[in-house]
């Protein structure tokens, strides 16, 4: 089963989410329901659902002999294995718990799988909520619309990969560190280094010049790609070398003449600030 890893914000607190293209369900991280409902920290509400589970175990309940467990990112930027929930067994689980939030989030429930519906069949509808989000989180427009367009760009670049016969997560993980590497000179784990980011993505951790760098390299090699009939992971990464190498190029001319490295220690917070003149 393909499952997407997403973090979803309700009432500022964060929700590690799966969704499963197979089964067209969310599966939801427990341990950050319960913290919402509960009002505490990820430790505290963690400690609550141990409780909990061990309570419901004794009554037999189905929602502790149902839950199972994905990986998930952890606080310390790992995959863990998570207990995960269903939309309608998380709407059971609330049941189990006293909380004035309990009905706030069975709305959000509902919104977010309706949001997911609605993107598989209108994707202008995702564009215009994550430039939403991106909004109030305090970037510039400027800074909105280079990040938007670079999602575009990602999806010709993947859609292309695809067509030469590239479908695992690990070979993209790969071409992209690949990628990367070649026009930055940093592997992805040495760009969030760098950033001094952990599970962050580094894209929402860019400057402009680094999101038009990386969306030069990426169209490059989509381009070169398509200009190719062989297919297969070498000859995938070929065109992912020869594309890194056009931003590469560019990079260190635009570096010769401004007479300063482009790659940028800044992460997202110093970004935003930087942008809104603080």
């Amino acid at each position: 089963m393909e499952k997407d890893n997403e973090l979803k914000l309700f009432q500022d607190k964060k929700i590690r989410a799966k969704w499963d293209e197979e089964e067209e369900k969310w599966y939801f991280s427990v341990v950050d329901i319960v913290a919402v409902l509960t009002d505490n920290d990820y430790q505290a509400g963690r400690k609550y659902w141990k409780t909990l589970k061990m309570r419901l175990n004794k009554e037999g309940s189905e929602l502790v002999t149902n839950c199972y467990q994905l990986k998930m990112l952890a606080n310390d930027g790992k995959l863990r294995d998570t207990d995960v929930m269903t939309t309608k067994q998380i709407l059971r689980l609330i049941q189990s718990i006293p909380s004035k939030k309990a009905e706030p989030l069975k709305l959000w429930l509902a919104q977010v799988g309706k949001e997911r519906i609605d993107e598989t069949y209108d994707p202008e509808i995702a564009i215009n909520r994550a430039l939403e989000t991106y909004r109030k989180k305090g970037y510039s427009e400027g800074w909105i619309n280079q990040r938007l367009k670079t999602i575009e760009i990602r999806k010709e670049f993947t859609d292309e990969l695809k067509e030469k016969g590239i479908n695992s997560r690990r070979d993209f993980a790969i071409l992209t560190n690949v990628l990367t590497q070649t026009w930055s000179g940093y592997s992805v784990k040495e760009y969030k280094n760098l950033k001094g980011l952990k599970k962050e993505n580094l894209r929402d951790n860019m400057t402009n010049m680094e999101l038009v760098l990386n969306m030069l390299a990426e169209t490059s090699a989509t381009e070169i790609s398509k200009s190719k009939e062989e297919k297969g992971f070498k000859e995938a990464e070929n065109s992912v070398i020869e594309g890194g190498d056009v931003a590469r190029i560019a990079k260190e001319q635009l570096e010769r003449k401004i007479g300063k490295k482009v790659i940028s220690d800044k992460n997202a917070k110093e970004i935003r600030k930087l942008n809104s003149g603080e």
